[in-house]
């Protein structure tokens, strides 16, 4: 287990992330993730990332929830408050999903959304895991390569994270997911909006959805 004294070290000591690069805890050399990742990104290893599993950029980070972690315990909640606290990181919490694991993924997602404002991306298991932060590496590398300082001004609507947590609400796509995000900047602004907010973004039944889906 990690000591929150040295957490804010390993969180934030991380060298520059090159553009197409992942930088990967050690930890995870040998795993199904890492090995789908090669060939399609460069993955870089570095010992002791603390908190974090995956740097996609240099502000820019992952946390991955296995099915493991939500069976065993809460610790894994203790892991991503301590991220909060100790970091600026924008943190993306990746969580198996999976039959042994489902029961207790409305537990996480109210916790992340709601209650620590950070971006959920459920995944089936590493495999597509592997696609998400590939794609993710895709996305920030072209933000970056664009122009280098748009991220300093960039709004969370446009972070890719953020759009694939809206859009798993039912009846929400991305269109939809703009215009929320448009009117409620963060997750957490959208997940306590009431019904009336809501509906006078998407409409009555898409904002009970909503609020289902929060609830």
């Amino acid at each position: 287990m990690v000591e929150l004294e040295n957490t804010s070290v390993q969180v934030g000591a991380v060298s520059a992330v090159p553009l197409g690069h992942v930088l990967v805890d050690e930890k995870w050399r040998g795993s199904e993730l890492v090995q789908k990742l090669q060939g399609k990104i460069r993955v870089l290893f570095e010992d002791g990332l603390g908190l974090v599993d995956f740097h996609l950029s240099n502000c820019c980070c992952v946390i991955y929830i296995s099915e493991a972690d939500l069976v065993v315990g809460s610790s894994y909640k203790r892991k991503l408050v301590r991220f909060r606290n100790a970091s600026n990181l924008r943190g993306i919490v990746v969580v198996e999903k999976t039959r042994m694991s489902e029961q207790y993924f409305p537990s996480v997602q109210k916790f992340v959304l709601l209650e620590l404002g950070m971006a959920l991306i459920p995944v089936a298991d590493q495999g597509e895991a592997s696609q998400l932060i590939i794609q993710l590496v895709h996305e920030e590398s072209k933000e970056r390569d664009h122009n280098p300082f748009l991220r300093r001004n960039r709004l969370h609507l446009a972070e890719p994270s953020v759009l694939n947590t809206i859009q798993q609400i039912p009846g929400v796509g991305k269109i939809k997911a703009l215009s929320l995000l448009q009117e409620f900047p963060s997750i957490h602004h959208l997940g306590n909006a009431t019904t009336e907010e809501l509906s006078a973004v998407v409409g009555h039944t898409v904002a009970q959805q909503i609020r289902a889906f929060f609830s």
